[in-house]
């Protein structure tokens, strides 16, 4: 599902088209396959994605290059914390938590909806 996310993507800037491609991609344990690793490279997508324990295990037995995390890749992989808190004000919601909605149009408009009153209520909204 990671390629097709990030498909989706579509940073609007000052002129011109939306940006589709981001510079970085920081992700958790769930998503470095080989296959997401090999599609971010095609792309020139940078990534900060820590290797799962198995993984590491694995390439014990059979070296290779080894994932480059050192300390300034996990200094990059710390500042995910504000977005998972942010995931979880949002999972705060029943509907959205649950997925309840029948069609992918209402979810996203609940999660628009949702973050949109968690930014006014939280004091960033000015």
């Amino acid at each position: 599902m990671l390629p097709d996310t990030l498909e989706e993507i579509r940073v609007a800037g000052m002129a011109g088209r939306p940006r589709k491609r981001p510079d970085r991609l920081l992700a958790d344990k769930g998503y470095p396959s080989k296959a997401n690793r090999a599609w971010l490279r095609e792309r020139g997508i940078a990534a900060t994605i820590p290797e799962r324990d198995d993984q590491i295990a694995h390439r014990r037995k059979r070296p290779g290059r080894p994932i480059d995390f050192g300390e300034e890749q996990r200094e990059r992989y710390r500042g995910r914390n504000v977005v998972e808190r942010c995931f979880n004000k949002l999972k705060q919601w029943r509907g959205l938590a649950m997925r309840s909605d029948k069609t992918a149009r209402n979810h996203h408009s609940g999660q628009c909806l949702a973050a949109t009153l968690h930014w006014l209520t939280s004091g960033s909204g000015g």
